[in-house]
């Protein structure tokens, strides 16, 4: 829950908040960058020391404090700008970049070791499904009190100043690593260092090489499906808001409204998906559905006119609809992948989310630095009923690609035989 509740915050408002406080959308683009180049170099170093030593628990808490001590710091004032008393944006973006790299490497220690757990818990690809189906639940709960708090902090307070918007921000962060903090001592409270009680091959315990991976077709398979996942949600997330407003022209609770929509479909239909007994060709059949749906709310998003922004609300419902559908099915390729094969699980993690990191730093700084020749004013004025601005780019026809890539490849992959049979005892330490 902390780490969804501030990547949430993260990816939603971090280039609005950024560019509000006087950063050129390039400036915004290299502190989120500094941040995923952080965290995806983080999300292998943690996953191999995780391979070879273990301590689950002891990884998630370590990096729950690192995220609860730097998070503040991502939306807050510039600290070296007010002990040097300089005004200059250089320094303030240096500033937010190391603090955006440490909140990512405590975040990279906490989502790898979280969920290298699923695979320890339990070898049922059914139940690992579920663990999955039930992680991305509490995931769109995350959203949804992100949400809650943004609009209760925007309602009661304005941001006509510059020290007033960072104190906004601030706010909502000091909220959400509060309630993320709750879940983290229920989690190390409540649950058992994950060991095995079933008797397995030495070889499936012991570390396992990088190289063993790199040999096979199914991980470069698995990884670029993941990749596209990642990519589908994270850029479509950063530039809703910015759609919603600028090119739609919506209410301002719109901002609030549509992404809640999102999360709330997101999350029902998670909670539907831990219902269903799970094999290969039901992973792939639920993505190839996911993908689909996207590439239809893509294109929708990139021609919707203003004269009917209202059909956003329905494109929202499919947009929710769809993110669940290719987020649970794209992590549990990763259980897949992985089978019995433990000794290498946390390393399976944390390269791809390394893959993931890189690319949508990548992605997100391409858009957003191409965005200096747009303004919200230069969108108002226009006469046209839509325009094709990096803002509808960024939301309807990169995931829209994504998704089309995505289940090309899904469609060409080889799971069948890799499903493992039901196990007849529970897996953890009583």
């Amino acid at each position: 829950m902390l780490n969804d509740i501030t990547a949430s915050c993260w990816f939603t408002y971090l280039l609005l908040f950024l560019t509000q406080i006087g950063l050129s959308p390039r400036d915004a683009a290299i502190v989120m960058l500094s941040g995923q180049v952080a965290d995806g170099f983080a999300t292998v170093f943690v996953g191999e020391s995780i391979d070879r030593f273990g301590h689950f628990k002891i990884w998630h808490a370590a990096g729950s404090l690192l995220v609860a001590i730097s998070f503040s710091s991502v939306f807050g004032g510039c600290l070296p700008c007010t002990i040097l008393h300089s005004n200059s944006l250089t320094l303030e973006t240096l500033s937010y970049s190391m603090f955006a790299a440490i909140f990512n490497i405590g975040w990279a220690a906490t989502q790898v070791s979280h969920m290298a757990m699923v695979n320890y818990i339990t070898l049922n690809s059914t139940s690992r499904v579920a663990l999955t189906s039930s992680r991305n639940a509490f995931s769109m709960v995350a959203n949804l009190a992100l949400y809650a708090i943004a609009l209760v902090v925007f309602g009661v307070s304005k941001a006509d100043t510059k020290e007033n918007t960072e104190s906004q921000y601030r706010w909502i962060a000091y909220s959400c690593i509060t309630v993320g903090c709750c879940f983290v001592v229920v989690f190390l409270m409540g649950t058992k260092e994950p060991r095995l009680r079933i008797t397995l091959r030495e070889t499936n315990r012991a570390r396992i090489p990088w190289a063993y991976w790199f040999r096979k077709i199914l991980y470069y398979q698995v990884a670029m499906v993941y990749l596209l996942t990642r990519l589908v949600l994270n850029v479509s997330q950063a530039y809703l808001a910015f759609f919603v407003i600028d090119d739609l022209q919506m209410a301002q609770s719109a901002k609030a409204l549509i992404p809640a929509i999102i999360y709330i479909c997101s999350f029902v239909v998670s909670v539907m998906l831990q219902e269903i007994p799970w094999n290969g060709k039901g992973l792939k059949a639920y993505y190839c559905a996911g993908g689909i749906i996207w590439m239809f709310c893509g294109v929708s998003v990139l021609f919707l006119p203003r004269s009917i922004n209202s059909f956003m609300y329905a494109i929202s419902v499919l947009i929710g609809i769809a993110n669940a559908l290719i987020l649970v099915t794209a992590i549990s390729m990763q259980s897949v992948l992985v089978g019995s094969e433990l000794g290498g699980c946390a390393f399976v993690c944390g390269s791809l989310s390394f893959l993931d990191k890189m690319s949508c730093g990548i992605a997100l700084y391409v858009l957003q630095s191409h965005k200096n020749g747009t303004s919200p004013e230069d969108v108002v004025t226009s006469t046209h009923s839509f325009d094709f601005s990096v803002t509808r780019y960024g939301l309807g026809l990169v995931p829209a690609v994504c998704s089309f890539i995505g289940v090309v490849v899904t469609y060409f992959m080889e799971l069948d035989g890799t499903i493992l049979k039901p196990l007849c005892q529970p897996l953890l330490l009583e």
